[in-house]
């Protein structure tokens, strides 16, 4: 055994040994650099020796000296300052748990005061536990208090309005052509907004290819109108979220619980969201002046939920865990997206907005609004009850009625190995699929197959020439028009041609 504790103190040792040198040594190191006097019998040893100039050099290396010293004590004192504030912090941050902990205990006492309370009026109103009757009527009390004290007030209060609701069929039997025409009318005879045809056309077709819609230009040219006039058009107003420079994340969409008050807060985005999920009606969302935040902060759960083909997936997940009174439709904590709600954003390209990125961009539709619509004589037009899945059953026959010829598509293939061979820029399969969906719309609203690709291209692909050096693609314009003039037909690329045109003049 004593040859056992010698090995553990030899074997120890060889560790401990050079550790505790190490500290000796520190410590004896920097007790030599702070011994003044040392420093000062050096100076004395040598200064009958040094002339006036050297002098000059000895007070430098005094100077230096000094300023390190200073240097290591201030370092010292500022990491020390550092570790205490540190630890006050931690302190404090614990002293305030402690006092949350302390309400939320109060609280739950006030709670069961309140309770007390109440079974004491029962009592006195002679009401006896144990009875039938008596446990069906504290029952049906007892739904009523969870429901009012629901996490969910607001789509609590929609289950409650909805209960005994039935999907209406409107018979509605209008095509996509006279649709543009019912809504263009209805606009300017209700509303006094006037819009082209075109414009109209573009719009229906925009919403039948994705669920964002992009309308930008600049200010006072009715963006927000013409998705505000759509909401009037199908009896259910717009639900408009006015963007601001702080959103930062999807809880400025859905909201967010509130730990201390157990609550959530509701913003009026999800309340639409869970009142369009009763019905069969068409929803509008505006996220208004959308890009004076960035987009991808605050909407990019919804980019990548709404781009899923099985739309069972759409699901965005509210809270953690589910409660017995949460809202009917909020299953474990999650809420799924109805398909029959649109959004549409927004935008002005200024110095107070950031970009619009290609990943917003690509899943969505921009409409560009640049002009005011001219006042026309319109027909008297009413706003329209419209059933989401008659609305979708006209864009599901219409991508099959109308699909894109193989002549078009091969003429956009030989584009698209234009623009990668002179431009170095490619659009990828999501957005050939796109255009599939917004062309076959755009035809059956009565519009021409070319026009319709020339819109689509202008706003979706040559976009993407913002990104260049103007200045070095400038020579490449007029080869790339002639070449659309060749392809397509001369003048048949009108929009292609004026964004052309308008970005040479840039540089």
């Amino acid at each position: 055994m004593d040859t056992f504790f010698r090995f553990i103190y030899e074997f120890l040792l060889q560790f401990f040994s050079p550790l505790i040198d190490v500290f000796k040594a520190l410590f004896i190191g920097i007790t030599k650099m702070f011994n003044v006097s040392e420093y000062i019998s050096i100076v004395n040893f040598y200064k009958d020796d040094f002339n006036g100039a050297e002098w000059v050099f000895v007070a430098l290396a005094i100077l230096l000296i000094v300023l390190v010293l200073a240097g290591i004590i201030f370092l010292g004192y500022f990491i020390i300052r550092k570790y205490i504030r540190f630890r006050k912090t931690l302190v404090e941050q614990e002293s305030l748990l402690e006092e949350v902990s302390t309400l939320n205990q109060e609280v739950a006492n006030l709670m069961k005061e309140k309770q007390d309370i109440l079974a004491m009026k029962v009592s006195h109103l002679g009401l006896k536990p144990g009875e039938e009757d008596v446990e069906e009527a504290s029952g049906e009390q007892e739904e009523k208090v969870d429901t009012s004290d629901s996490r969910f007030s607001k789509l609590t209060s929609i289950d409650e309005a909805y209960k005994n609701y039935k999907i209406q069929n409107y018979n509605n039997n209008f095509t996509l052509a006279e649709l543009v025409e019912l809504f263009r009318n209805f606009a300017a005879s209700k509303l006094h907004l006037y819009y082209k045809t075109e414009m109209i056309r573009i719009f229906i077709s925009a919403l039948a290819s994705t669920k964002l819609v992009i309308l930008q230009g600049i200010s006072g040219t009715g963006k927000t109108s013409l998705a505000y006039a759509w909401g009037k058009f199908l009896k259910h107003d717009s639900c408009v979220a006015s963007v601001q420079p702080s959103w930062r994340d999807r809880t400025e969409l859905f909201g967010y619980f509130n730990e201390f008050t157990k609550k959530f807060n509701e913003t009026e985005v999800l309340k639409e969201l869970y009142l369009a999920g009763y019905t069969d009606d068409v929803y509008t969302i505006i996220l208004d002046e959308m890009n004076i935040s960035r987009v991808e902060y605050y909407f990019a759960e919804m980019l990548s939920i709404l781009e899923m083909p099985n739309k069972d997936e759409w699901i965005v997940e509210l809270v953690s865990s589910s409660w017995k009174n949460d809202p009917k439709h909020i299953i474990e904590g999650k809420i799924k997206i109805p398909p029959n709600v649109w959004y549409i954003g927004t935008i002005n390209n200024d110095d107070s907005t950031f970009m619009v990125t290609d990943k917003v961009y690509d899943r969505a539709m921009p409409i560009d609004i640049n002009d005011k619509g001219q006042v026309f004589e319109p027909i008297e037009t009413e706003a329209q009850d419209i059933n989401y899945s008659y609305l979708d059953k006209l864009f599901q026959e219409a991508f099959k009625e109308h699909p894109m010829s193989e002549d078009v598509l091969n003429k956009i293939e030989e584009m698209d190995n234009y623009v990668i061979k002179h431009f170095r820029i490619a659009f990828g399969n999501r957005i050939v699929m796109h255009m599939k969906k917004f062309v076959p719309i755009y035809v059956a609203c009565g519009g021409d197959e070319v026009d319709g690709v020339d819109y689509f291209l202008a706003r979706k692909v040559l976009r993407k020439f913002e990104q260049l050096n103007i200045s070095y693609i400038r020579d490449e314009i007029d080869g790339y028009i002639e070449f659309l003039d060749k392809l397509f037909g001369k003048g048949k690329m009108k929009e292609c041609e004026e964004y052309l045109l308008r970005l040479k003049k840039l540089t």
